[in-house]
């Protein structure tokens, strides 16, 4: 069995920051690409941040420049440090990320974490 946890999110003003927390545990054998998504009210989860196991990102174009994803593969964790938070950027922050158990180590499939809210307003 494994699982990802998020941590991290809150309430934050407007021009704030905020670094979410994914860490991935269990029977895992190896984590490949891991990446973070948002989901706001009434719309379709959509993709932030992208990281791949040697380090290469890929963001969207709203985060650009404010958001910096990051990994600690000894850890297995994944970061998502964002800053010059907009109330645009309220939503629901998922984890995921793509997985080889122990049991099946030739086998890969994709985990998603539980969700954390991000709230930005004054």
């Amino acid at each position: 069995q494994v699982q990802l946890v998020e941590s991290g999110g809150g309430l934050v003003q407007p021009g704030g920051s905020l670094r979410l927390s994914c860490a991935a545990s269990g029977n895992i054998f190896n984590v490949y690409g891991m990446g973070w998504y948002c989901q706001a009210p009434g719309k379709q989860r959509e993709l932030v941040a992208t990281i791949t196991s040697g380090g290469g990102t890929n963001y969207a174009d709203s985060v650009k420049g404010r958001f910096t994803i990051s990994r600690d593969n000894a850890k297995n964790t994944v970061y998502l440090q964002m800053n010059s938070l907009k109330p645009e950027d309220t939503a629901v922050y998922f984890c995921k990320a793509r997985i080889t158990t122990v049991l099946q180590p030739t086998v890969a499939y994709d985990r998603w974490g539980q969700g954390t809210q991000v709230t930005v307003s004054s």
